[in-house]
């Protein structure tokens, strides 16, 4: 006979991986699955240790699943090393990061990505990056090396510098865009010389436990794996070759590893209630445990026009307006306008951070009615189709040299645009809030929704609760009735 565990071990995977960031929610489930199988078997100690087996099992699919993204399945940051030459030390290698991630890209101040060498490996030279430290050389008596660290850190070269260090994707602060936005724009190179290291395909040790920082906290990157040969075409594409040796890392995003806190929250509006339902009051967090735990400035104070005021922190802390939702972004969506055939939202995305614009900015959306977007007045629109057959998410970004560049909070921190949608008559409502998104992500980062029982309603109806008010005081009504009588 099947064992009853077995229906209970095929689900965990499948309710704590589509939420990423709710890790807690998990092991509360597991604490559960424990507690309720445990009473059922009383003092049967083999049903109480397969209740333990399947918490193990929960908690282990749950911290595994952290850095999955629902929308975006097979988001990754993939840096390969190709080894092109050998040196009599050593290797030169070209590394090569693509971002697979649809809609989260490497912001300034970019990237750093570190990692540790197997043996004593130094860097003789770089072209295209550079190491942040150069460590103790004091060994070398002849040329000294780039680095001597066993830990190195390396960073992107800024635009403009001499022909001679640079090389092909390399030199853009560390800016590597979304795939899904700029797929030309989204790998960053740079070529190192790697000395004190294996000079074949099997002396050659691969570095370990890899690091990535895009700009802050929240990738995670797995073990340097040999695969195949990378493959090269000649410019005429007459001639093939291959790299001597070629491995790969892979790494992830988590955005509870990012931030304990959100980083947007989402206000609504529609046009048949005077309502504007607003950010949750703390959405990101208040005082010293949101993103300014330095305090705020009131949007109407002097001190936002103050010299440096705009002036990045090297720590990357913000510096909010302040608001009651203290989030550093507010996506508010309106839905404005209502025609035979179609229906029209208004988008707008406000920055309320005094020390950070976001270049090239991604507003991700999830909602049925986007499988019928006619025209997006001024942004620039991608369906998104992680699944497939199902189209219900898309992608917004500025244009090119209008509104790419969310300016820092004041009177010019702002981008809106309007969305026209052609209606479903099967499918398309206004009740029960069918009119606004099921989620929102701004720069890859999931926004705070409002709780959905807030959401503006048809004035032809009532909220949820108002027929069991209004049912409870008909029968309490009846019942005084009855005593009096």
């Amino acid at each position: 006979m099947a064992s009853p565990l077995l229906p209970l071990l095929g689900r965990p995977a499948f309710i704590c991986r589509p939420r990423a960031s709710s890790r807690s929610l998990c092991y509360q489930l597991a604490s559960v699955v424990v507690f309720l199988l445990a009473e059922a078997a009383g003092s049967r100690m083999g049903l109480r240790d397969s209740a333990a087996l399947v918490a193990l099992v929960l908690a282990a699919t749950c911290s595994v699943a952290v850095a999955y993204d629902p929308l975006d399945p097979n988001g990754n940051i993939t840096i390969k090393w190709d080894v092109i030459s050998w040196t009599p030390d050593g290797y030169v290698a070209m590394v090569t990061m693509s971002n697979y991630q649809m809609y989260r890209h490497i912001m300034a101040p970019g990237w750093t990505v570190g990692w540790s060498w197997a043996k004593k490996e130094v860097i003789w030279s770089i072209v295209g990056a550079q190491a942040t430290e150069q460590g103790d050389c004091s060994k070398f008596k002849g040329g000294i090396p780039h680095c001597c660290k066993r830990t190195p850190a390396v960073v992107d070269l800024l635009p403009g510098v001499p022909y001679n260090q640079q090389i092909a994707n390399c030199c853009k602060a560390g800016v590597v865009s979304a795939y899904g936005q700029d797929p030309a724009g989204s790998v960053s190179a740079f070529q190192v010389s790697v000395g004190l290291a294996g000079t074949t395909n099997k002396t050659v040790k691969l570095p370990k436990n890899f690091t990535l920082q895009g700009p802050g906290p929240g990738y995670t990157c797995g073990p340097a794996r040999i695969v195949p040969s990378t493959v090269y075409f000649t410019p005429d594409r007459r001639r093939k070759t291959q790299a001597l040796m070629t491995w790969t890392v892979t790494c992830t995003y988590s955005q509870q590893l990012a931030s304990k806190y959100p980083s947007c929250c989402v206000s609504f509006s529609s046009f048949y209630n005077s309502t504007i339902v607003p950010c949750a009051r703390c959405a990101c967090g208040c005082g010293h445990g949101g993103h300014s735990p330095g305090g705020c400035i009131a949007g109407d104070s002097k001190r936002a026009l103050s010299p440096g005021v705009n002036t990045p922190r090297k720590d990357g802390q913000a510096l909010l307006q302040c608001t009651p939702h203290m989030c550093p972004i507010r996506v508010h969506w309106h839905v404005k306008l209502n025609y035979k055939d179609y229906w029209r939202a208004k988008i707008a995305i406000t920055n309320f951070n005094y020390r950070m614009n976001y270049t090239q900015w991604t507003l991700v959306a999830q909602h049925p009615n986007l499988d019928n977007v006619t025209e997006v007045f001024s942004f620039q629109y991608k369906p998104l189709l992680p699944y497939g057959a199902i189209n219900d998410t898309g992608m917004f970004y500025g244009l090119k040299f209008y509104n790419d560049l969310l300016m820092e909070a004041g009177p010019f921190g702002n981008v809106q645009s309007e969305v026209l949608m052609r209606k479903d008559a099967s499918t398309f409502t206004f009740s029960q809030g069918w009119a606004f998104p099921r989620k929102i992500y701004f720069n890859g980062d999931e926004c705070k929704m409002p709780p959905p029982d807030s959401y503006p309603y048809l004035p032809n109806s009532g909220p949820v609760a108002a027929p069991a008010i209004a049912a409870a005081a008909a029968s309490a009504f009846l019942l005084a009735l009855l005593l009096v009588a």
